[in-house]
């Protein structure tokens, strides 16, 4: 698999989560962090928006943390150094090495050909495919391995979920790509 051959494949949105310290004192940390929020009454978390790079994350009382909007793997590492730096500006101590890891990644692809929709799910006739166009204009495809869903729409644009990384995502492309080869 050449990245040539990828080129138009973009990532949408990444999201990781993990343990960031070992309890945070969420009332403290909303009022000490700017663009930091807290309601209770909505969300059991506090919700940190961060400007640059544009990542939300979404912090809890265990110390656990969920981030999105991330873009690349900079991006994430630039935006977890901000949060510890913020807790540790609020007087929290967050753990020496915080364990953060990719749990999904969202990209688009674009393979540049109109597709028949009807043809695949006739064609492949496979458990694994949703096609109900009345209620979604997209085809969603389960791959078994990588575990891949892949939202396949007549224009020829798909998006691919569910990834731990970018190889999981271009070697469902390919699965993708393969079963296609045998319907066009």
């Amino acid at each position: 698999m050449t990245d040539k051959k990828y080129e138009s494949l973009k990532i949408e949105n990444i999201v990781a989560s993990g343990v960031i310290a070992e309890s945070i004192d969420l009332v403290v940390l909303s009022e000490k962090i700017e663009n930091c929020e807290l309601n209770k009454k909505r969300f059991p978390g506090a919700v940190y928006r961060i400007q640059d790079p544009k990542i939300a994350a979404l912090i809890f009382s265990s110390g656990k943390v969920v981030l999105t909007g991330i873009r690349n793997d900079k991006a994430l590492a630039d935006g977890l150094a901000i949060i510890i730096k913020s807790l540790i500006q609020a007087g929290i101590k967050p753990l020496k090495e915080p364990k953060i890891a990719v749990t999904n990644m969202v990209c688009s692809y674009n393979l540049g050909t109109h597709i028949n929709l009807n043809k695949i799910v006739v064609t492949l006739n496979v458990e694994n495919i949703e096609y109900e166009p009345e209620q979604f204009p997209g085809l969603v495809y389960r791959i078994k391995d990588p575990k891949i869903v892949v939202l396949i729409f007549s224009s020829g644009k798909i998006i691919l979920t569910g990834g731990k990384n970018l190889d999981d995502v271009k070697r469902g492309l390919a699965v993708l790509e393969q079963k296609l080869e045998t319907i066009m």
